[in-house]
């Protein structure tokens, strides 16, 4: 009975602990992304064939997700739809290992003890604030408190092992010695992690062990190392399903990683001993005479993270192309050429709203350059006497593509959509929506345009020359205006309503004046009832592209 009263009073506290850890690391990610969503969605942007501005990027981001596994997944999934290049993704991916150290760096700080008070006090403006950054600002700070306090209470649970021999026997296994002891540890860590998905609760255990003296500073140095092999195996299962690009970008993290940890187990000894007491202020194993625990050792765990996360990427910093064509050697493009597509990647979305959101908008960027070309493919067949088949088979094609753009848009738009989304992230998945919607009208419009041409065709029958000369001015302007409307919104220039609105009203004034002229014409002379038919559906289907169009303007533009 005694043992079972010891084995609750070291559980109980330590789940509960890191239970509360956990959410703590999650409000606070969800509080400063939604404080700082427009920046990060900007830094997204800003990736470029820098490595090192790509570097930088990626510790950003890290930096306010707080979570390497989350940045590195969602970069899989923007090299899947085609945002990313493998070098860039590469850069970034290295840049989300050093990010991933500002949580050992945050536990560094001394306020273990006012966790509870600072996330009381949070809570407080949470719930009664009106302004949305206060709440969010308050959230994160809220999960500051409670990471702090989860940790003191892990570390609470773990102090009755140290009067308990055969507990401490037990974790004399784990003690990094020898090389071989510092490969087990390592091991031991990457599994926990593989186990827990989360490298913050593997180190938060770590960091709870070895502040109680339960295991050494070389024991908990070579854990979190293993941590970072283990936090590779979420992007690695990400990888299911994308292309081959976004194969690369997760196999890319795994070799990084791997290769890093394995050249600095290699040196162990040297790195913990000669390397490490340069960035330290205290000997990590200073033992408090009051408590008998060891204060610096947090201090020690995470600089021994992030030297080596730092180091790592700086050697590897000169060799991305040669890595990037080194995975494109060993993992062979499929013998089809894969189209681009949006990768749910299962809840990890879930956790970055206001950076899904970004996925989707490039996707939607997409359905307006494919609308695009098959307003100019249209074009080629209005133009010529003899149809192209293979010019009408794509066109068809991207019709059937745009609708299952949109159904995966919506299903995407409609998973991110959480409590944690602010109202801005909200706002703009609202007019995502409604964009993605207009598009995939517009591309049923081409279609309709084309399937009337040919329904002419079939029949024997075409326009008279004017007829054809008049369609083909119609449809130059009605492309050029969805030209326009698409860079406005690749470029997010919301003012491109002012251009829109006269330059539609020119279009359906057009139209009237082109089906007036050809009712002049059928009582001038004889003319085939199909003719009349047909041109006047396609005057209104130009004229319904323009609507359609001139709807994503008013979006844009924030109008209802």
């Amino acid at each position: 009975m005694e043992g079972w009263k010891v084995f609750f009073d070291i559980a109980f506290p330590v789940v509960g602990g890191l239970g509360i850890f956990l959410l703590g690391m999650k409000f606070m990610s969800d509080g400063m992304q939604n404080v700082a969503g427009s920046r990060l969605r900007k830094c997204i942007n800003a990736v470029t064939n820098n490595r090192f501005l790509a570097v930088g990027i990626g510790t950003l981001v890290t930096c306010i997700i707080q979570s390497s596994s989350v940045t590195t997944v969602m970069v899989v999934g923007f090299v899947n739809s085609g945002f990313m290049t493998l070098a860039q993704a590469i850069g970034v991916i290295m840049g989300a290992n050093i990010g991933t150290t500002i949580t050992g760096w945050i536990l560094v700080l001394k306020i273990g003890v006012y966790g509870l008070p600072i996330m009381g006090v949070a809570i407080l403006f949470y719930r009664f604030s009106r302004r949305e950054w206060i709440r969010f600002t308050a959230m994160a700070i809220m999960g500051v408190g409670m990471i702090f306090f989860g940790l003191e209470l892990m570390k609470d649970g773990f102090k009755p092992i140290r009067s308990m021999p055969e507990f401490e026997q037990w974790f004399t296994y784990f003690n990094a010695g020898t090389y071989f002891g510092v490969l087990k540890c390592v091991s031991v860590g990457c599994i926990l992690t593989f186990i827990v998905q989360s490298s913050s609760a593997t180190l938060g255990i770590t960091i709870g062990l070895a502040f109680t003296g339960i295991i050494p500073f070389t024991t908990a140095a070579a854990l979190v190392l293993g941590e970072n092999i283990g936090t590779t195996v979420t992007t690695f299962l990400a990888s299911f399903g994308t292309t081959t690009n976004a194969k690369r970008a997760a196999y890319a993290h795994i070799v990084f990683n791997v290769i890093g940890v394995l050249w600095i187990t290699a040196i162990f000894d040297f790195y913990l001993e000669t390397i490490i007491p340069i960035f330290l202020t205290h000997d990590p194993m200073t033992l408090d005479p009051v408590d008998g625990s060891y204060p610096y050792i947090t201090q020690g765990i995470a600089t021994v993270h992030t030297v080596f996360n730092v180091v790592n990427t700086i050697i590897f910093l000169p060799f991305i192309p040669l890595l990037a064509r080194f995975l494109e050697r060993i993992i062979k493009e499929k013998p089809y050429k894969e189209a681009p597509h949006l990768t749910r990647l299962e809840s990890v979305f879930l956790e970055t709203p206001a950076m899904g959101i970004e996925q989707s908008r490039f996707e939607i960027l997409r359905m307006g350059e494919i609308v695009e070309k098959m307003a100019g493919q249209l074009r080629e067949i209005l133009a010529s006497d003899k149809p192209d088949e293979d010019l009408i088979k794509k066109i068809f094609h991207r019709e059937e593509v745009c609708d299952i753009m949109q159904k995966e848009i919506v299903n995407f738009l409609t998973d991110i959509f959480s409590d944690s989304a602010g109202h801005t992230v909200a706002e703009e998945a609202r007019q995502q929506l409604r964009i993605t919607d207009e598009y995939e009208s517009v591309s049923d419009y081409i279609a309709n345009i084309l399937k009337l041409h040919l329904r002419l065709q079939n029949e024997g029958l075409d326009f008279t020359e004017q007829g054809r000369k008049d369609m083909l001015v119609l449809h130059d302007r009605v492309a050029a205006y969805l030209k326009m409307v698409n860079e406005a919104l690749r470029l997010q220039h919301v003012d491109v309503i002012s251009k829109a609105a006269p330059q539609g009203d020119a279009i359906t004034h057009k139209v009237r004046e082109l089906r007036e002229r050809h009712l002049l014409r059928v009582t001038e002379q004889k003319m085939e009832p199909l003719k009349t038919v047909v041109y006047t559906n396609m005057l209104n289907s130009y004229r319904r592209v323009k609507d359609h169009m001139f709807n994503i303007a008013e979006a844009m533009a924030g109008e209802k």
